[in-house]
């Protein structure tokens, strides 16, 4: 099938996509809403101007769409207006995106496909959180997280690069402060800055770290993208 991927440069957009070409469908296009406030229900928010470079690195169209207002209708009419294009410029069967165990946030993308006739994809549904952390590092994920919202992750995490030791110090953190060790619930957020997707490496260079209160933003102020040896 052709595919549009719902697309924020983080793990889980990133590695449904992954998935979904594994499974032979073509992903033709990625597409990423830009929401104007920080406290969206449905779209990632932090670092989401590096969406087209990361898109550059994956070799990839990409297309943006803007949200100016942050109620859920406002920003699922941006969504159905941006799926229309999508099926007329691509001739697209459906879509995929990163959702893990949001019901408001599938229940949505489901609803806005249906007017036009297209499938939802979500290959990573319910997956173990555990298992699946360990998945994306074992299929050579590089995963950055660029902002922590919650009870037990400090500014030492902004910018930290995930390994399996740093996972298994997640899990911990998370049986003693009951957040969601795949922070599907936005207790953090992140960056792939490589993968098998990538025909370029995505290299950060410049960075600050801002933290108010008891959450923090790892923002991104320069990169290079640099070409993979094959």
């Amino acid at each position: 099938m052709r595919i549009a991927a719902l697309f924020s440069g983080g793990k889980d957009s990133t590695y449904s996509i992954y998935l979904m070409k594994k499974l032979g469908h073509d992903v033709v296009s990625l597409l990423t809403i830009i929401p104007s406030f920080c406290d969206s229900m449905l779209f990632h928010y932090p670092n989401i101007r590096m969406s087209p470079y990361l898109a550059e690195a994956m070799a990839m169209p990409l297309h943006q769409f803007n949200s100016d207002q942050s109620s859920t209708d406002a920003e699922s009419n941006v969504l159905s207006d941006a799926l229309k294009f999508m099926r007329s410029e691509y001739g697209i069967d459906g879509i995929v995106h990163g959702g893990i165990s949001s019901y408001f946030q599938k229940n949505v993308f489901e609803k806005s496909c249906q007017k036009y006739g297209l499938s939802v994809f979500s290959p990573v549904w319910h997956m173990d959180p555990k298992s699946y952390m360990h998945k994306l590092l074992s299929a050579n994920f590089s995963i950055v997280i660029t902002s922590v919202s919650c009870l037990g992750l400090d500014s030492a995490w902004l910018g930290c690069r995930l390994d399996h030791d740093k996972v298994n110090n997640l899990e911990k953190l998370s049986s003693k402060y009951g957040f969601n060790l795949n922070f599907e619930g936005g207790e953090a957020e992140t960056i792939v800055t490589d993968c098998p997707l990538y025909t370029k490496k995505f290299v950060i260079t410049e960075s600050a770290v801002t933290w108010e209160g008891e959450r923090g933003i790892f923002e991104i102020l320069d990169f290079e993208l640099i070409t993979k040896k094959c």
